[in-house]
């Protein structure tokens, strides 16, 4: 292969399931393979951010400890309506594992780029320069998750929206072949059947229990299948629906060189406790497809 052809990585939307994306970079570099431009969709932003700074390491460790707790910690039920999650732990969390606040997307040693979504017109905001941080949180926006993020004089919510998995990013900023990761494979469909509670009666319309349903933080037993769904798993089930949908429109018109597709549809929004299987996940797709790497590649680039 030419040595001068740029790799880029189009790292997808896909909330918990985001966690694979470590294990296809590390196993990506076992092969030699560093990709020269990264892009990312939401968790693809995030994960994408901690490669670019050289954080991804300590990304892995941290999503490695994590438990239900740790997760229920980070959801702020006491809050206004404009999402569930507490900013301020959040914010501690990317400066701890992603970036500080004064790095910046130009100064980064790949060059990056972040897919969020314009909340007024619909259009995509592609986020090449300026903070790093408000790029990964405007793109990790998910409406009744996260409030929207006021960026030059727009309102900014998830890229996954118009946009799952940027293959068109990093064409646009130079790559000439392009890996990309699909989260959204085989998600429609799964864990709708979810849940009440043990003592046979509905679940409450408080938040703590909506919370409670959608992220899977308690026990609870196979919903009466005659019943209709929860108010937040028809919504998780609605967001999946439309993911697929859209990432297979966007793939279609927007083919990768080579796009990896984790098997984890079992795996919640929330379930971020679940990083081990995700990230062995992550590394067993890339194993699957070496043959096809390397046809593409060329031997000579390892």
């Amino acid at each position: 292969m030419n040595a001068k052809m740029k790799i880029g990585l189009a790292l997808g939307s896909g909330s918990s399931r985001g966690w694979s994306h470590i294990g296809i970079i590390n196993e990506l570099s076992t092969l030699g393979i560093q990709p020269d431009i990264v892009c990312g969709t939401s968790v693809g932003a995030m994960v994408g951010a901690a490669y670019a700074t050289g954080n991804l390491a300590k990304l892995q460790s941290w999503a490695c400890s994590v438990t239900k707790f740790d997760v229920a910690r980070f959801l702020d039920i006491s809050a206004s309506f404009t999402g569930f999650v507490h900013t301020e732990r959040f914010h501690k969390f990317l400066n701890e594992n992603i970036a500080g606040d004064e790095d910046l997307i130009e100064k980064l040693p790949k060059v990056y780029a972040a897919v969020a979504t314009d909340l007024d017109s619909g259009r995509e905001v592609w986020l090449q320069q300026g903070s790093v941080i408000q790029a990964v949180w405007s793109s990790m926006a998910l409406p009744g998750l996260f409030p929207a993020i006021r960026h030059d004089n727009r309102w900014l919510v998830d890229g996954g929206l118009v946009n799952p998995v940027p293959v068109s990013v990093c064409r646009a900023l130079g790559a000439d072949i392009v890996i990309a990761v699909n989260l959204n494979g085989g998600i429609v469909g799964k864990r709708l059947n979810k849940m009440t509670a043990k003592n046979g009666k509905a679940v409450s319309g408080k938040l703590t229990e909506l919370v409670k349903e959608y992220t899977n933080l308690s026990l609870f037993e196979p919903a009466n299948t005659e019943q209709p769904p929860g108010l937040l798993d028809a919504i998780a089930a609605s967001v999946k629906i439309t993911q697929d949908r859209i990432t297979r429109s966007r793939l279609a018109g927007e083919p990768p060189d080579i796009v990896f597709a984790p098997k984890l549809s079992d795996i919640g929004l929330l379930e971020l406790y679940r990083a081990k299987e995700a990230i062995e996940e992550g590394q067993k797709c890339v194993q699957r497809m070496a043959y096809e790497i390397e046809h593409l590649l060329g031997s000579a680039r390892y």
